[in-house]
């Protein structure tokens, strides 16, 4: 799932920085004084995966896997700016 794609990248980003990081579900937990940089990590690895073409890869591996089906054109992407994450205030909670 794209949830479990974002806590490994998050997790791995983490140990990359020599800081401690747990996860159940979608509860994640570092010490108190790390707060601050795991919701940098947070946002990061999440602009950074979503700014793939995640659904345009999807159907192209599907098209190749099954192509006797004939699958739907892909809604047209809205205007969020990914940035805007950085900034939002319950991006994250």
């Amino acid at each position: 799932s794209l949830d479990s794609s974002h806590m490994l990248m998050t997790a791995i980003e983490m140990e990359k920085r020599g800081l401690h990081f747990s996860a159940v579900h979608d509860s994640f937990w570092t010490h108190p004084c790390d707060v601050e940089a795991l919701n940098s990590v947070l946002r990061d690895t999440f602009i950074e995966l979503y700014k793939e073409p995640l659904l345009e890869d999807l159907k192209q591996s599907w098209e190749l896997r099954y192509p006797y089906i004939t699958f739907p054109d892909l809604p047209q992407p809205g205007d969020l700016d990914l940035e805007e994450v950085r900034s939002a205030p319950y991006f994250f909670q």
